[in-house]
C-alpha cells in the first residue's frame, strides 16, 4: 500500500517501506503526537522516535523484538510523556540533544549535537540542532542512498510553517535561520518531512512558501 503519512489518534500506524529502512508512524494522545519506529532491515534493529504518549500502543508497535534506542526530539512535556514506561519496558538507551536534555526528566544516555550520527543498525542518522522552538531541538535526516533525503522534525517545522516561538521576534529569527541553512538550503526538495504532530510534506511544498514565513514572523 503506498504510504500517506495521514494518521489518527486511535487509528492504524501507516508503514512507509524503503529498502534499507521500514519507518512506521503512529499518532498519540490528546494533542496528536507523531511517535516514529525506525528499522533497519539487515538487523531488524529498531529505533523510536519520540515516546510521546501512551505507552501501551507504543509498545504495541514496537513489538516483542524491543528497541534498541529511543530518541526524544525536545524537551516539551508531549513529547517525552511515555519515555519512562517504554525504557523501563525495552532497556533502550535514550538520546536527546545537549541543550534539552536537563528539561526531560528521564535521564539522557546520549546528549547529541549538531552532526552527531544515530544509528539504527545499519542506518545512519545524522542530527541537525535546530534553536528557537527550545534551546536544544533535534532534527534527525535520513539520506537514503537508494533514493531521497528523510528528515524527522520534531516540532521545528510542519506543513505551513517553522514551529512555535510564543511570540518572541527573536526566537523566530534563529528557528527560520536553523531551519533554512541546516535543511532546507542542504536537502533537495524531494526530501521527505516527518514532524512532531499531523501530516507529513515535502521541502519542495513548502520552499516557496519561506518569504511568506518571514513576512508574517512565524
Amino acid at each position: 500500500m503506498t504510504y500517506s503519512g495521514e494518521v489518527r489518534v486511535g487509528g492504524p500506524a501507516d508503514v512507509h517501506e524503503l529498502k534499507d529502512l521500514m519507518i512506521t508512524k503512529i499518532a498519540v494522545g490528546p494533542m496528536d503526537n507523531n511517535a516514529y519506529l525506525l528499522r533497519c532491515r539487515a538487523t531488524d534493529e529498531q529505533l523510536l522516535i519520540d515516546a510521546a504518549n501512551d505507552a501501551p500502543a507504543l509498545l504495541g508497535t514496537i513489538g516483542d523484538d524491543g528497541i534498541a534506542s529511543v530518541v526524544t526530539t525536545h524537551r516539551h512535556g508531549d513529547h517525552w510523556q511515555a519515555l519512562a514506561e517504554v525504557v523501563a519496558a525495552t532497556r533502550a538507551r535514550t538520546y536527546a540533544g545537549r541543550h534539552d536534555a536537563e528539561g526531560i526528566p528521564v535521564p539522557t544516555d546520549v546528549l547529541v549535537d549538531d552532526g552527531d550520527v544515530v544509528r539504527v543498525g545499519n542506518v545512519r542518522l545524522t542530527a541537525r540542532h535546530l534553536v528557537g522552538h527550545t534551546p536544544g531541538s533535534i532534527a534527525l535526516v535520513y539520506d537514503d542512498p537508494h533514493g531521497h533525503p528523510h528528515v524527522f522534525t520534531g516540532d521545528c517545522l510542519f506543513p505551513g510553517g517553522v514551529g512555535n516561538t510564543r511570540k518572541d521576534p527573536e526566537a523566530f529569527a534563529r528557528l527560520i535561520h536553523d531551519v533554512e541553512t541546516k535543511i532546507f538550503d542542504v536537502l533537495p526538495d524531494e526530501t521527505w518531512v516527518y514532524p512532531g504532530h499531523g501530516d507529513d510534506t515535502t521541502l519542495g511544498d513548502e520552499r516557496p512558501h519561506l518569504p511568506e514565513w518571514h513576512a508574517r514572523g512565524w
